[in-house]
């Protein structure tokens, strides 16, 4: 039964972006936050916003996507994950929930995020994986990669890494740590920061593909970074082999 306060819920969420297009309730397809704010309705009958810790795109995935969402109903959190994860599809389920302080929210509260990339690395295709890594089939120098991504490190402006449309307003972000780490047959790309711009990871890590394969020097990555010149840096790689891992507040 409904309660007379107020109470703010921190929820952590895991998804399989494949079928969405987004997390962002969208008029053109199906996003996450509109599957999350029908179960809460479902479960509670009362209709919520679900706001996320940063958006993801079409067909990327989330391994502990934050959201927060204010409900009156005084169900218990766990009860309350236990009812989401029986109505949500099986391509998104509710990891944890817990009552938090009013004045927390998912994304102004959020400190960073991290983000991996997962690349197929091997001339043979693996159809399990498919949905959640990029297959490249060409060799790639993976000390290279890991030492062009350090340069990536710190604040600084990321023009080259963006969308001509982002790159109208501010481009300058901070990345905690950027690395990249073989797990043969797959190589992952890892970047920690307080943000990011749209396909901003994407972009990283086709520029540091050509890098593993010789195309670029690693030690060419400041220059690119001064240069601010999105047709200098390297292609965006598709959206299936990125995920939003942690967010940390």
């Amino acid at each position: 039964m409904p309660g007379s306060d107020i109470r703010n819920l921190k929820a952590v969420i895991a998804y399989d972006g494949t079928s969405y297009v987004g997390w962002e309730r969208q008029k053109n397809g199906l996003g996450i936050q509109e599957v999350l704010e029908e179960a809460v309705h479902t479960i509670t009958r009362e209709r919520v916003v679900v706001h996320g810790s940063g958006r993801t795109d079409a067909g990327v995935h989330a391994w502990g996507q934050v959201a927060s969402f204010a409900i009156q109903n005084d169900i218990h959190p766990n009860k309350l994950r236990l009812g989401l994860n029986a109505v949500l599809p099986p391509d998104v389920a509710v990891l944890s929930i817990e009552e938090v302080a009013p004045e927390f929210h998912a994304r102004r509260s959020a400190k960073s995020k991290l983000y991996r990339y997962t690349i197929l690395n091997d001339p043979a295709r693996r159809p399990h994986a498919r949905f959640t890594s990029y297959h490249f089939p060409q060799a790639l120098d993976v000390d290279a990669m890991a030492r062009g991504a350090r340069h990536l490190e710190g604040t600084h402006d990321f023009s080259a890494f963006a969308r001509e449309a982002d790159r109208k307003k501010t481009c300058v972000r901070t990345i905690l740590c950027a690395r990249v780490l073989a797990e043969s047959p797959f190589v992952h790309v890892e970047l920690e920061g307080t943000g990011f711009l749209y396909n901003m990871v994407r972009i990283v890590t086709g520029t540091l593909i050509e890098i593993g394969t010789g195309r670029r020097s690693p030690d060419r990555i400041p220059e690119l970074i001064a240069g601010k010149a999105r047709d200098d840096s390297g292609y965006t790689v598709p959206p299936q082999g990125l995920a939003l891992c942690v967010v940390r507040y």
